[in-house]
């Protein structure tokens, strides 16, 4: 067991292999405000990334689908 007294360190980029994109960094931004602002289902999620961007793969508009296939790459 840790000592509360002792500090830890959390290192939120341990499992990155690269740097992030800037398509990933708007997106990951845009995702931390529809969250802040209580939104957390999936289709509520899409309407926001349209209404506030980035745009989807080849800038096209997102859809459930899309975004669930975009996830699931960046998550690989």
């Amino acid at each position: 067991m840790s000592n509360p007294a002792t500090p830890r360190f959390l290192q939120p980029h341990q499992a990155q292999q690269r740097p992030p994109t800037s398509f990933e960094d708007l997106l990951g931004d845009a995702l931390e405000r529809a969250f802040a602002a209580g939104i957390t289902e999936l289709a509520p999620l899409v309407a926001y990334l349209n209404q506030t961007g980035p745009l989807g793969p080849n800038a096209q508009a997102w859809t459930e689908q899309s975004f669930e296939a975009e996830i699931h790459k960046l998550g690989a």
